[in-house]
């Protein structure tokens, strides 16, 4: 034009020429790209950097220093919510469009709406070596980048130490997992409870926590009254005998038809279940024989598991359980209700059974019992029940009574569901013949698999292992495949089971984790045999020979930082899965690392 402006075509032009090469380049539209801002330096405070504090801590800190620097009352806004575009490598603060919406709370708010609010919070932000450029989006979202300095330090102080755990807070923890049933064996279920159960223990054990692993067996109720009695009645010399657990489960299959379809048979072991539970002598002998075989075979099976679990069957707390119910009694929460003792937890309910008609205890009265215990004599800030979904609205029931007792006042108490293994139709994964599948033949189908698997690349020159080594190697990544593969699906999720899909070297699986951590390794022993490296003094001058330069060993840098953020998530919502997707991920930007910068003696991110 004449006034020399850009005509308005031209500037729709260019936007969209923007738009497109931001687009293609990653960054998302021009609306969502961050103007920079720099910080006032009128600004004296300055932050001093925890080295307990993950980035999203210190993110959080600093943000916080700053509103409560220029506005009023306005951390209530649920400004903590802190996002990850792993594309731009920032972190997204949306303190601005929170405090927005207190507007009519706040007397003198900026004008200019969120855009306004976002530049005087930065103005306000601590000086610090943390942040290396803030800006803010026309929405009002506040963009953050961390600096060089604080990524090299972080990656430095990790190949030194290690990764060590952040953001401490040490309590006692009870994980309430596994709990297969007395002579019967493990199944495919079980293996859900047990694997998703035994990685939230190791999520808090890794934070220096104290971890109950209870193993919440089955061995008390109804089913061990019939049990006996078919014993007594059909099994005479099962005292004298040797027995095995799949002797035990099918004795226990037949004594359960007997139960359904005889009720004089079904009133008797309803009887029986009473006697054990006041010590019958007879009884207890052939339970405790019962308990014997059982807990051999779950040990083995927890011993391939790698997973560790101390004991406390559902017979621990049955001495208990008159007490618990006086103490519930005196607290005005049981009713009598067609001849039981209940409680009303919530109206559309049904009511929590602490005893039966007959004075006898059941479910309701143990898990009340377990509660009390784990809570006042194991003395535990959080207590986690794994089970699956259909046993949701129970433990709603046993929480719901334990708040109004008093006793989970100031504590965590969490009931985390999985849904069914499937198999390909979507049905429940059963054998052939319809039977479940118990968890030792569906391990040693993995491994079996595993092994053919591996003699076949030995066999076309593609496996450098030895055959005397296969055994070892298809037990380790069998075994971890098929955890793996369960612990990536979302707890709560059914998920269809393959073997073929889990064994895979391709994709989200173990045997592609396993593979980048053995392609890390085979880089190490090159380093140290053929070409000499000290490994011991390259960790120890780590710091000074660092280099982080091409975009991909930037990218691998800022993930790995992400670890403890992800960790907390996971701990938060109690999802295995989010730390299996980050470590997925993680492979990823080390293959893309991996692929574009060449080692030489052992990573790029070292300069020789």
């Amino acid at each position: 034009t004449q006034d020399g402006e850009v005509s308005k075509t031209q500037q729709k032009k260019d936007a969209k020429a923007k738009k497109l090469a931001d687009k293609k380049a990653g960054k998302g539209s021009d609306e969502f790209a961050a103007e920079p801002v720099e910080p006032s330096t009128a600004t004296k405070e300055v932050f001093k950097l925890n080295s307990n504090l993950t980035p999203v801590d210190i993110i959080k800190e600093l943000f916080a220093k700053a509103i409560d620097a220029g506005f009023q009352d306005a951390r209530a806004a649920g400004f903590e919510d802190i996002r990850v575009n792993r594309k731009t490598l920032e972190y997204q603060v949306n303190a601005a469009l929170d405090i927005q919406t207190l507007k009519s709370k706040i007397p003198n708010l900026l004008p200019g709406g969120p855009q306004a609010i976002a530049r005087k919070i930065i103005s306000l932000l601590p000086k610090n070596d943390f942040l290396s450029k803030v800006g803010v989006t026309q929405q009002g979202f506040i963009m953050v980048e961390l600096s060089s300095k604080f990524l090299h330090d972080e990656v430095a102080n990790r190949v030194v130490k290690g990764v060590l755990p952040k953001s401490v807070q040490k309590s006692t923890v009870l994980v309430d997992f596994s709990s297969p049933n007395i002579a019967k064996e493990m199944h495919v279920g079980h293996l859900r409870s047990t694997i998703i159960g035994d990685t939230i223990c190791r999520f808090f054990e890794f934070l220096g926590n104290k971890v109950y692993r209870v193993n919440h067996i089955g061995d008390w109720g109804t089913q061990f009254g019939m049990l006996l009695c078919y014993i007594e009645d059909s099994e005479k010399d099962f005292l004298q005998r040797s027995n095995s657990i799949t002797s035990l489960t099918t004795l226990y299959k037949a004594a359960k038809i007997k139960f359904d379809e005889d009720p004089v048979f079904k009133k008797r072991s309803q009887e029986r279940v009473v006697e054990l539970q006041k010590g019958e002598p007879k009884a207890r002998e052939i339970w405790k024989v019962l308990c014997d075989i059982s807990r051999k075979e779950f040990h083995k099976l927890y011993s391939r598991l790698n997973v560790q679990l101390t004991e406390y069957g559902e017979s621990f707390y049955n001495e208990m359980i008159p007490k618990v119910i006086e103490e519930l009694e005196q607290k005005g929460l049981v009713e009598i209700s067609d001849g039981a003792q209940c409680i009303f937890v919530e109206p559309n309910l049904p009511p929590l059974i602490v005893r039966k008609r007959d004075g006898g205890f059941n479910y309701d009265s143990t898990d009340m019992a377990a509660l009390h215990y784990r809570i006042f004599s194991m003395k535990a800030d959080t207590v986690i029940v794994i089970t699956d979904v259909g046993q949701a609205e129970h433990f709603k029931l046993i929480y719901g009574a334990g708040a109004k007792a008093g006793w989970t006042q100031g504590k965590r108490v969490e009931h985390v569901g999985f849904g069914l293994v499937q198999d390909e139709s979507g049905h429940k994964f059963k054998t052939r013949s319809g039977e479940t599948v118990p968890l030792v033949s569906l391990l040693d189908e993995a491994v079996e698999r595993m092994t053919k698997t591996l003699n076949g690349r030995i066999d076309e020159g593609k496996c450098p292992l030895t055959r005397e080594e296969v055994a070892h190697a298809a037990d380790v990544v069998g075994h971890a495949s098929v955890k793996y593969f369960d612990l990536r699906q979302n707890p709560s999720s059914n998920y269809i089971f393959s073997y073929d899909k889990m064994l895979d070297d391709k994709g989200d699986t173990a045997v592609y984790l396993l593979y980048s951590r053995a392609r890390i390794a085979s880089i190490l022993r090159k380093a140290q045999a053929q070409h000499n490296v000290d490994i011991e003094k390259l960790v120890k001058d780590c710091s000074s020979i660092l280099k982080l330069q091409d975009e991909t060993e930037i990218a691998l840098a800022f993930e790995l930082l992400q670890f403890h953020d992800i960790l907390k998530l996971a701990i938060r919502d109690l999802l295995p899965n989010q730390l299996c997707k980050y470590l997925y991920d993680l492979c990823g930007y080390y293959s893309r690392w991996n692929n574009k910068c060449i080692v030489r003696f052992l990573f790029s991110l070292f300069s020789f």
